[in-house]
């Protein structure tokens, strides 16, 4: 079997872009990876198309080979876009290798381990604070519209949830300022007044959910360090599941982790098994976040199992499609150290329509399936009736007070 060719898609997805890898065969196997980048999808999959003139011709089921073949093309600048770029190829050929065996992707890893697997409401309030009209529910005017979101949580089965920062208003906005959010937001300070904000949407949220539902907050790379600290130990009494915080300094995150009862994510950020082998080895992760569109198969494995000898567990990053979703259900099903796993509930109305077999969730738990490769397709035509346009940017409002 041999490699003719490498497609890409970039499927507009209301707010932000999804990026798609077709690896194509001379033997009509065609691989699907998901390696969507909300902010350059372009330069991602352009780099991707790069990369096809190194692969045609060899075979695309000696997977390990191949991203030997694609990390030594990008080793001076292995991660980043490059690293996207590769890690969505990546997964195209283990679906090759997977479906010409006829086994579903987690076989080859040795799994499954599971069935189904536990999820979490991701963004919750945060999509709909800025894009209620494309996912066409009601918007967050008010904290009891945070109130009657958290029972919708409960009443739909779900049993975690994690949100941003999130001002209720008309319209409603979300705390970026990690990623471009007004002025004096690079300082990555939080003050008094918005401490106090971030308790009053977090305690909202326990007493709609109650004790017993996790609540996760995501601060992304919006606050240093001694604001990360405040913001964690003012939510403490809440028990949250998690504070997740993004940054690129172990030491600084140990430091976080070490003043405050609240348990750290991170990691998600992170792309290959140097980067994680570091973060862990300085203890500041409670729970190691690992991106399968952003890493790929293999090395995703593999950062996991150093996680496991440092006995951390670890939650897959997937803010994404249903294939990036399969991508993470497949992982959890390969490995022995799986806290739960991210998934976006709210979303654009035809989001079903871009792949052959759905994801399917019953009680909060995502069913994994045993059919061939990931146990769904990309729908190329439905991907190319979706098209985002470049240089457009992704649509989440910032609030930079």
């Amino acid at each position: 079997m041999k490699i003719t060719a490498i497609e890409t898609f970039v499927v507009d997805a209301g707010w932000r872009p999804w990026s798609f890898v077709a690896v194509r065969t001379d033997e009509g196997i065609t691989g699907y990876g998901e390696c969507s980048d909300g902010r350059n999808p372009y330069g991602v999959v352009t780099t991707a198309k790069e990369l096809e003139a190194i692969l045609v011709g060899l075979d695309p089921r000696a997977a390990e080979a191949r991203y030997w073949d694609m990390y030594r093309m990008a080793r001076q600048s292995p991660g980043g876009i490059a690293g996207k770029a590769i890690a969505g190829i990546d997964l195209a050929l283990w679906d090759i290798k997977a479906k010409a065996l006829g086994v579903p992707v987690y076989e080859l890893a040795g799994g499954p381990f599971r069935s189904r697997q536990r999820v979490y409401w991701s963004h919750c309030g945060t999509s709909r604070a800025t894009n209620h009209e494309l996912i066409g529910v009601a918007p967050i005017r008010t904290f009891d519209d945070i109130t009657a979101l958290g029972r919708e949580v409960v009443e739909r089965g779900f049993t975690a949830l994690k949100t941003n920062i999130v001002f209720p208003g008309d319209p409603a906005s979300v705390y970026r300022g990690g990623f471009g959010g007004g002025e004096a937001t690079t300082d990555g300070v939080a003050s008094n007044q918005l401490i106090d904000h971030i308790r009053t949407h977090i305690s909202t949220f326990r007493e709609a959910v109650g004790p017993d539902v996790d609540i996760a907050l995501d601060l992304n790379f919006n606050f240093r360090t001694e604001s990360a600290i405040r913001i964690c130990r003012a939510l403490e009494e809440f028990r949250p599941m998690w504070v997740e915080i993004d940054m690129y300094e172990p030491d600084a995150l140990r430091q976080i982790r070490d003043s405050t009862s609240v348990p750290i994510c991170s990691g998600e950020n992170l792309i290959g098994m140097r980067d994680y082998r570091r973060f862990l080895e300085k203890g500041g992760m409670d729970v190691c976040m690992i991106d399968l569109p952003w890493n790929g198969w293999s090395q995703s494995l593999k950062a996991a199992a150093i996680a496991e000898t440092f006995e951390t567990v670890v939650a897959p990053h997937n803010y994404y499609s249903h294939l990036s979703t399969l991508h993470s259900m497949h992982f959890c099903a390969s490995i022995p150290n799986v806290r739960i796993s991210e998934i976006d509930i709210d979303d654009v109305p035809w989001k079903d329509e871009l792949v052959t077999h759905p994801v399917e969730i019953e009680a909060g738990e995502v069913l994994i399936p045993d059919r061939p490769g990931w146990g769904a397709d990309l729908v190329e035509e439905v991907a190319k009736e979706h098209v985002w346009e470049q240089g457009r940017r992704p649509g989440y409002a910032p609030q930079g007070s």
